[in-house]
């Protein structure tokens, strides 16, 4: 069993590819993973948000999970959130019979005080059992819930299975911080803290405590690079490749085309055989993929991976 609580390194979050008629595509999903596992990815998280985990069935959730974990032969985490306990109960359940390292949870929008975030983790842990290791979402740009430092310790401290936040807070340095104060001072038993936001500010991140990164970008190799840079104490070679790629990182950043972005230059890059969303998702306009291909271009004059030569005609 992989103990999530020392995990480092890039836990890469995981698109789902679809054909062009929404269909999954099997094969697709099969290249991520290796390249995944090629660019040194330590971890994969898969059935995330955007992984479009809501606009799958259950069996196509659990056969998705199911296929990666076979195939990748790093440790696994999968997003498990869902309105009500039941449909995280099964899902959890189908998934750590077939290899999972851990489950990833969200909490619902629809809570507002510390007491209720609390209660809710608790309720969450017992329902897919106290033996399932799990992350703990941190986002309230997405899901509207606040999470202090304080109220991470006590969910933390209340729970032995609770393994890692993945931290997705913004601004959120200080309450990286804040997190490895209490370690150090023995009030928070030690977690693994990985950084989503798409990576946008993983370079400080890093040098704040954070252990590495969970979060997706159309270059996840460049976020490998700059989380192992920082910890061999390369700090100006991780903050120039990052800030090369970081023009790239913000556009792709964009609420509603993020995951369009991520998609095509995936398919530009030959591991995608379709950008193609399951509906409803937002596509590029032509405009927009003439800027990527831009991007790209610049990026390509300090880090060659982004050097994919000139735009096929269509």
């Amino acid at each position: 069993m992989t103990d999530l609580t020392t995990a480092k390194g890039v836990y890469v979050i995981a698109p789902t590819a679809f054909h062009d008629d929404g269909r999954v595509d099997e094969a697709s999903n099969d290249r991520l993973t290796d390249f995944f596992v090629e660019s040194g990815a330590t971890g994969i998280t898969v059935l995330g948000q955007m992984g479009e985990a809501p606009k799958l069935d259950m069996e196509e959730s659990v056969s998705i999970a199911s296929r990666m974990i076979r195939r990748a032969g790093i440790p696994i985490v999968v997003g498990v959130s869902a309105p009500g306990f039941a449909a995280m109960k099964s899902l959890t359940a189908a998934v750590m019979d077939a290899g999972a390292a851990g489950v990833m949870i969200a909490p619902p929008n629809t809570l507002r005080t510390d007491d209720q975030i609390v209660a809710y983790y608790a309720q969450a842990a017992e329902a897919i059992g106290a033996d399932v290791p799990f992350v703990i979402q941190d986002y309230p740009l997405s899901f509207s819930v606040v999470m202090t430092p304080g109220v991470i310790r006590r969910i933390v401290q209340a729970n032995p299975s609770c393994v890692m936040l993945k931290h997705e807070d913004w601004p959120g340095l200080e309450k990286i911080s804040a997190l490895r104060g209490f370690q150090k001072d023995g009030s928070m038993k030690p977690i693994s803290i990985l950084c989503g936001n798409g990576g946008l500010f993983l370079d400080f991140e890093c040098e704040r405590g954070a252990d590495g990164a969970m979060t997706g970008y159309a270059f996840p190799d460049m976020l490998v690079d700059v989380v192992r840079m920082h910890a061999e104490g390369q700090r100006d070679a991780a903050h120039d490749l990052f800030d090369a790629h970081l023009p790239l990182v913000r556009y792709e950043q964009q609420q509603g085309v993020g995951l369009a972005v991520r998609k095509y230059v995936l398919k530009r890059r030959g591991i995608l055989a379709s950008e193609a969303q399951r509906r409803p998702g937002a596509g590029l306009t032509p405009t927009a993929r003439a800027e990527v291909d831009y991007l790209l271009s610049r990026v390509a004059r300090f880090d060659r991976r982004a050097d994919l030569g000139a735009v096929k005609a269509a």
